[in-house]
């Protein structure tokens, strides 16, 4: 029922102005069907504009997947998720520190300056690097942990939204449908 309630879904979306684009589709048992579909949806007041979707959409008829099945009503679930962000740093927005290197190293340690720790204000993530002995290395590599923990936040970020995404899936309420079609033709009741 997923694959052919998408297409409405999109081309109402399309004519209320909102840009809409598939990202992802769980295919399902049967051609043209669908177990899941993700959008991406753009454009002006796009929470206005989805509003009436979200919820328990119920089709009745019979099955086309399963005709002799007895049941009638079937019920899809639409929800709205916030899209992970991708935080992209600005180099004025790092605080870029140098102190005294810790640990052994013979006369080295503690005579110079090239420990370099780097902090990202906006979000408070940090890294430290004091293992070479040239501050400029060391910096080079206090960046690229930096962009390590953004890398493996973003990644955290994007497995919490599927996680989220893939739940709903448990959430279906049956009933209280906010939407009901009808027939193979998908005609619309209320």
């Amino acid at each position: 029922m997923v694959g052919r309630l998408a297409p409405r879904l999109t081309e109402e979306l399309r004519s209320r102005g909102l840009a809409v684009e598939e990202i992802d589709r769980t295919p399902g048992a049967h051609r043209g069907d669908a177990r899941s579909v993700l959008l991406r949806i753009g454009g002006p007041k796009v929470d206005a504009g989805i509003a009436d979707w979200l919820g328990t959409i119920q089709w009745t008829g019979t099955s086309p997947y399963r005709p002799r099945h007895q049941r009638r009503n079937w019920f899809v679930s639409v929800a709205a998720f916030a899209e992970p962000s991708t935080e992209t740093w600005n180099p004025q927005d790092l605080r870029i520190e140098t102190l005294r290197a810790s640990g052994p190293g013979g006369q080295h340690v503690n005579r110079t300056e090239s420990a370099v720790r780097i902090t990202h204000l906006p979000s408070g993530l940090s890294s430290l690097a004091q293992e070479e002995r040239s501050q400029h290395l060391n910096r080079r590599l206090a960046l690229a942990r930096l962009a390590a923990l953004f890398a493996e936040r973003d990644q955290d970020q994007t497995q919490a939204a599927e996680d989220q995404r893939w739940r709903q899936h448990t959430q279906l309420e049956r009933g209280n449908a906010v939407r009901v079609y009808r027939g193979i033709d998908w005609k619309r009741m209320r």
